[in-house]
């Protein structure tokens, strides 16, 4: 049996953290359970630790922020991750776990949406961004994933190690899975309970802040990991406005020599430095992608000092 390490992010979730950690105790009783606190303003560390968790901070807020930490410092052969805020029963938690061990997956994924989330879920507006960020990414990406954004997934260590972690917020699922997407990573679904937030526990998601995080993150992703696709389709746009915008400037020139319509000039000037900058802007972000690589390599030599 190799070692397995339960990932739970908790931001004030004093009312079910113990809970969780419990569940998951019994369901995973071989597994290291860590809880990492972001900076919560309740008992939620206190009772996490009482509870028998391994209790961490994260200092950066947000949840992305809180993963990149978990995935780089925490070494497993099973990386199961879940909510602090019991809507993710424990009961699935051995068979995701085996699969990984067994080499079945890379990342497998809790699905919710073929089980009780639209029933379970109180938010109507989550159960449409669900749908649409679901459409979105199989359709660009040429997937067919069917949850995108749940919060209950295992991951072997090569997809954990191997993942740079850009998202600092709950945009970080959208991520996880374009990334598994994109590099080919093996990944299996399986149907999970869902249960609404009990009573007194607060979601931390906003549905339209948060929701236009998710969406920015895909088409920025689909700029990152389908660039030919992207800049194909811009060029397109460009191209027929270039001409549209060029062809009575090009005419005059032919006639007298001059280029009386400046403001145009510009113009056309401003969508090439458009596309100048978005490119670079690719460049940057595969930078950023090789330095998150880096420093994991870093803490793991640490670790082996140690």
């Amino acid at each position: 049996m190799g070692k397995v390490a339960v990932l739970i992010p908790c931001y004030n979730e004093e009312k079910t953290v113990a809970k969780v950690v419990q569940d998951y105790r019994a369901a995973l009783p071989q597994a290291d359970i860590y809880v990492y606190d972001n900076n919560s303003t309740d008992r939620t560390a206190e009772l996490a630790a009482q509870a028998g968790a391994i209790v961490r901070r994260e200092y950066r807020q947000g949840k992305g922020n809180v993963i990149r930490s978990m995935f780089r410092q925490i070494d497993a052969d099973c990386y199961l991750m879940t909510d602090g805020d019991d809507t993710y029963p424990a009961e699935a938690a051995p068979q995701m776990v085996r699969m990984i061990l067994e080499g079945e997956a890379d990342m497998v994924n809790g699905d919710r949406l073929s089980s009780t989330y639209f029933t379970e879920n109180k938010r109507p507006f989550h159960n449409g961004g669900n749908r649409l960020v679901r459409g979105l990414i199989n359709r660009l990406f040429q997937a067919d994933v069917r949850d995108i954004m749940t919060g209950c997934r295992a991951f072997s260590r090569s997809f954990v190690k191997t993942f740079p972690v850009l998202s600092r917020g709950f945009e970080i699922e959208t991520e996880m899975t374009i990334h598994a997407v994109d590099k080919n990573f093996l990944i299996r679904e399986i149907p999970i309970e869902y249960r609404d937030r009990p009573e007194g526990s607060v979601s931390k998601l906003n549905t339209y802040s948060d929701g236009a995080r998710v969406l920015a993150t895909v088409f920025r992703l689909y700029k990152d990991y389908r660039p030919f696709a992207f800049f194909g389709a811009l060029a397109l746009l460009f191209l027929l406005a270039a001409l549209v915008l060029f062809l009575p400037v090009g005419v005059e020139y032919l006639k007298t020599g001059l280029v009386p319509r400046f403001p145009t000039l510009i113009v056309s000037a401003a969508l090439l430095s458009f596309v100048a900058g978005v490119i670079l802007d690719v460049v940057v972000k595969k930078h950023r992608q090789l330095f998150e690589l880096l420093l994991t390599m870093v803490e793991e030599g640490k670790a082996r000092d140690q």
